[in-house]
């Protein structure tokens, strides 16, 4: 039986739980489970936000583990090797994207909080090629951040060949911004933080921003019209995208990587005229997730992480809701 804990409808307290796994499939993996990050994704699907939760509802994306035991089929991971889990836990590997490396976006991935049990647990399971080794060099403690809202942040940077040197802009230094921050520094970009807190200014250049602009200043973001190769927003809110992308260079592009739910309203001239786009992407594949831990590990980029143990989830989870983390959450076995 594997321990966990479970919420039992939409919103609800994280409870005692226990579950049978069933036999160990022969390309699966278990792993024992040292800590797990908590993610805005845990709170939305905790919420149903998205529809499609199921519950008891275990949440946890954001797993380091030991392996503690592995299918027959399975080669490229060893028992008693620490490794990685993050947003999908399964792909088809027969699909277009999956046998091309875009596992992230195959159709058919399953979430490994949709469909199937979480992290916030004392084991976890999961197809052998969805879980990564960690690299000497990566702190084990603080790397479950890595593996939702570090990967989400440093994907971008691959799959659109962002350049060393290019004018790189963050929206919300939070959770995902101050990783991307990090990332973008030590990419060799030039990194500006968009911020309306005043008190996140010191941090965000401390963490790898050269300069800060206030975000809630129209006159600010008018100043800074053109300027622009590559902004990324974390934010899951809406704000005025046209002022945003005023500030794109020719050819520049707006990339989401933060769900905002509602539609964006983006006038389409200054797109043409500038042939700026408009773009969003997911996690990362397991190759891409592989070459930033690599990265991470050469740069010593560590998410601000605060620590709870696994019998806190609920105070964890209620500090994440108020906004209140800084900058992520992890749980502790």
């Amino acid at each position: 039986m594997i321990k966990a804990y479970a919420a039992m409808a939409p919103g609800a307290k994280f409870e005692a739980f226990e579950y049978d796994p069933g036999p160990l499939g022969k390309n699966e993996v278990e792993l024992d489970v040292e800590s797990c990050g908590i993610c805005h994704s845990d709170l939305s699907m905790l919420d149903n936000d998205w529809g499609f939760t199921q519950y008891p509802f275990v949440a946890g994306h954001e797993v380091i583990g030991i392996v503690n035991s592995v299918g027959s089929d399975v080669t490229q991971v060893k028992v008693g090797q620490r490794v990685g889990l993050g947003w999908h836990s399964a792909y088809c590997n027969t699909c277009n994207t999956c046998q091309s490396g875009d596992h992230n976006l195959c159709a058919t991935a399953q979430p490994t909080i949709g469909g199937r049990h979480g992290g916030f647990a004392d084991k976890v399971r999961a197809q052998a090629n969805s879980v990564v080794a960690l690299p000497e060099g990566v702190n084990p403690d603080s790397a479950g951040p890595l593996f939702c809202g570090g990967i989400t942040v440093f994907n971008p940077l691959v799959q659109f060949d962002v350049q060393p040197t290019s004018k790189v802009a963050v929206i919300g230094i939070g959770g995902l911004g101050h990783m991307a921050l990090q990332f973008l520094n030590a990419w060799g970009c030039d990194v500006t933080a968009f911020t309306s807190s005043e008190s996140k200014k010191a941090e965000a250049l401390k963490m790898g921003a050269h300069h800060t602009l206030n975000s809630s200043s129209a006159s600010e973001l008018e100043a800074a019209a053109g300027r622009f190769d590559f902004i990324i927003s974390t934010v899951n809110v809406k704000l005025d995208w046209n002022a945003y992308v005023g500030t794109l260079a020719p050819k520049g592009r707006l990339h989401f990587v933060g769900a905002t739910l509602e539609p964006l309203d983006i006038g389409v001239f200054p797109l043409i005229m500038g042939q700026r786009s408009v773009s969003g992407s997911p996690v990362g594949s397991p190759t891409t997730i592989k070459k930033m831990l690599d990265f991470t590990a050469l740069h010593g980029i560590e998410p601000v992480t605060e620590y709870f143990s696994f019998a806190q989830v609920n105070e964890a989870v209620e500090k994440l809701r108020q906004g209140k983390a800084h900058y992520r959450i992890v749980l502790k076995n």
